[in-house]
């Protein structure tokens, strides 16, 4: 009863966290909406003013050419006073420059407290979820003339090769047209669920319930392996979530940061919205179960991978080969899990290194996968893939794609 009130408490906290961020998320947005118009629309007031007055001030010195005299007394010579009377009108170009200088420096100082603000909040909300709040810019990247439009060696339809560095597509097929993203959909799981749990969560338990693995096991999902009854770190969820691709894990990372599936669903929601997908993606579920109203696109799961890349945590969980779970009754030696597309791509040439991968598969989409690669030269690439053929001809795409353009 204890443990139930524990956990109850522990919910409800994590429940009031997630409204708090919501709340710092919505009012961040009306300041970058609000203030930054209103701050443009009050300088070029202030200076069209001064502007106003410049031009006044001048036309009565033409209509009145006395005004602008200054008094001969403390002048040696009448060229003096002649110099002194020339120089007034500089003396007001110097002013109403400065007038708008100022102006210029105020605006700019609204822009630099708004970015303060924007990077202050990041760092305070984000700086105990799990891998902090990211400064990395979102990603995108535009086709240019170097584009290539198709590759005859790659079998998936639909593919996307992405310069991360130059922003550059480098080459696509099909990569805005609307897919299934299947399990891909867990690299935003994860990302969701790790900006809205705390570093001092990350060894808290989970019990896996009847519900979860009654969900995973009629919708034939793969799974992590958990038992009913089980209870499992936090730790876990996460990596059960990616190497296996785990159902069960999603499931119990979902309702533990959340409190619901469907509260966390709209969360994965708002982020896509926050990355710009929202158009073009839209998902129903953490899992990636195929729904017509659960969608996607290749070149949109490129920039959920570069997102879930730059939290660090993320990364850490998306690069992981093998993982072995915590000990439970259930699992005394705990559960070895492994991301089978790193192992299998490993030990091919892809003219780098792939860091980071998540793969997916249901009927609609075949099998896809979206990987990260640091390059020979350093630089970053993301391929993204979907309606390949078999698992091994999909990594064999990537290794092809990777090779012709790296």
């Amino acid at each position: 009863m204890q443990m139930h009130d524990n956990y109850e408490e522990k919910a409800k906290r994590r429940k009031e966290k997630i409204e708090q961020m919501k709340r710092e998320k919505e009012r961040q947005l009306l300041i970058r909406k609000l203030v930054i118009p209103v701050a443009l629309v009050f300088v070029l007031c202030v200076c069209a003013g001064i502007w106003a007055i410049k031009l006044a001030v001048g036309k009565h010195r033409a209509e009145n050419p006395a005004d602008a005299k200054l008094p001969d007394a403390g002048f040696e010579s009448a060229d003096k006073a002649q110099e002194s009377e020339n120089s007034v009108p500089k003396s007001d170009e110097f002013a109403f420059s400065s007038d708008m200088t100022l102006a210029s420096a105020d605006i700019m100082a609204v822009f630099s407290n708004i970015e303060e603000d924007r990077i202050k909040f990041i760092e305070e909300k984000g700086f105990n979820t799990l891998g902090g709040g990211s400064l990395e810019p979102v990603l995108t990247a535009q086709a240019d003339e170097g584009t290539i439009w198709d590759v005859e060696d790659a079998v998936s339809e639909n593919f996307i090769v992405i310069d991360v560095e130059n922003k550059r597509i480098l080459a696509q097929k099909e990569a805005k047209a609307r897919i299934s993203p299947a399990s891909m959909t867990k690299m935003l799981t994860v990302l969701v669920a790790a900006e809205h749990i705390t570093d001092a969560d990350i060894d808290d338990t989970f019990e896996i319930t009847q519900e979860i693995t009654d969900y995973s096991f009629s919708n034939d999902c793969s799974a992590a392996g958990f038992k009913a009854g089980e209870r499992v770190t936090i730790k876990d969820l996460f990596y059960g979530t990616v190497l296996p691709s785990g159902a069960d894990a999603a499931l119990g990372l979902a309702i533990y940061a959340a409190g619901s599936h469907e509260a966390f669903v709209e969360l994965m929601n708002e982020k896509l919205a926050e990355l710009g997908l929202s158009e073009t993606s839209r998902f129903t579920n953490c899992v990636g179960l195929y729904d017509e109203n659960h969608y996607s696109t290749v070149y949109d799961m490129a920039v959920i991978m570069k997102a879930a890349y730059d939290n660090k945590f993320c990364r850490e969980v998306l690069s992981a080969h093998i993982y072995t779970t915590s000990q439970t009754d259930e699992h005394p030696d705990g559960i070895e899990l492994s991301n089978l597309f790193l192992r299998r791509i490993e030990d091919r040439d892809t003219h780098g290194e792939v860091i980071c991968a998540k793969t997916g598969y249901v009927q609609q989409s075949g099998n896809c996968a979206a990987s990260l690669s640091i390059g020979n030269d350093g630089k970053l690439y993301i391929c993204a893939t979907a309606r390949s053929k078999s698992a091994w001809q999909c990594i064999k795409d990537h290794v092809t794609l990777y090779q012709h353009f790296l």
